[in-house]
């Protein structure tokens, strides 16, 4: 095969896999909507349960789910012939992937879910099959043709079986009123996790690690706090620890720069400080700073009470050392 020909191929693929998805369509019906309602309606979890390729899309199916709100894993076919049905109770839902319906390890487990009494949705491309007409619900994803020129290999199918999953897991997360946080909450270690459930308690600076000076410190002492402290500024505070001023290391080159004659070490820094400094509170979250640093283009706030009295400071770097930004 030449290059033109890869391409071919390739385009060929896309374009039977997007007609089997297309024709989902007119299949998101009743029996949709009763199988959403019947996941809405269980006490237990959804357990999806597949074999080959079918347990493949059937385990990525019951991630996603588990992710957007609706509890759920996924049990191996032959498994579950073998010790893993001790996972499965009355209050769970079953969601068998089969394309043909008439997967052995699937059938042979349908007595033993009647006989508990767990309801049982299936997904197939056969609506005559064994297992979609036990199954109390039925979803059908069958396909005209594989993508596969042997007809042989699961594509179209699987493909279709996959975006019929992300249907029900994505019509679920709006039923259940699903949010953003509620997703940070499942994807801890994620960056949208840092970025949603992080709050600016969690790595600001605070006690000692403060840089903080008086209005009556001189300005060759607040270059020693800053130095000290590292976080390229420091506030003013008054005799009762309120926020009344910022100076920072832009401040000082500005000084320098234009400032020929000044004494470093008789000046003092209330005739340079920024009065009014923009502040945060701690509880607020850590990407709130971040959309305060970026509305201002400042590199750093520092943190009060409802008292105004300083309780914090943070800046640019650690929004990035906390996979904020």
């Amino acid at each position: 095969m030449n290059n033109d020909a890869f391409c071919k191929m390739g385009l060929s693929v896309i374009n039977i896999e997007l007609d089997a998805i297309t024709a989902l369509r007119s299949r998101i019906s009743e029996s949709f909507s009763d199988a959403c309602n019947c996941i809405l309606d269980c006490g237990g979890r959804v357990i999806v349960i597949g074999l080959g390729k079918s347990g493949h899309i059937g385990n990525k199916i019951a991630a996603t789910m588990a992710s957007t709100g609706t509890p759920a894993f996924f049990v191996h076919a032959a498994e579950a012939g073998h010790g893993d049905f001790g996972m499965i109770t009355d209050k769970d839902v079953m969601l068998c992937i089969s394309n043909s319906g008439e997967t052995n390890e699937l059938i042979s487990l349908l007595p033993l879910l009647k006989r508990i009494g767990t309801k049982i949705i299936a997904m197939t491309g056969n609506d005559k099959s064994t297992l979609a007409t036990a199954a109390d619900f039925h979803l059908d994803v069958h396909v005209d043709r594989e993508a596969c020129p042997l007809g042989l290999a699961p594509t179209s199918s699987s493909t279709a079986a996959l975006v019929m999953g992300d249907a029900l897991a994505i019509a679920l997360l709006k039923a259940r009123g699903f949010t953003e946080e509620d997703f940070a909450l499942s994807h801890p270690g994620g960056s949208l996790g840092r970025r949603l459930l992080l709050r600016i308690t969690d790595i600001m600076h605070s006690g000692d690690r403060i840089p903080m000076v008086t209005e009556s410190t001189h300005l060759k002492d607040t270059l020693v706090e800053m130095s000290e402290k590292g976080l390229g500024m420091t506030a003013i505070v008054d005799d009762q620890q309120h926020v009344v001023g910022i100076f920072t290391d832009g401040d000082l080159r500005r000084i320098l720069d234009h400032e020929d004659s000044i004494n470093i070490s008789s000046a003092m820094i209330s005739e340079f400080m920024h009065p009014d400094p923009k502040t945060i509170h701690s509880e607020l979250l850590a990407s709130e700073a971040l959309q305060m640093m970026d509305k201002y283009k400042i590199n750093g706030l520092f943190v009060v009470d409802n008292n105004n009295q300083l309780t914090g400071a943070l800046n640019m770097h650690d929004l990035l050392r906390a996979g904020v930004v």
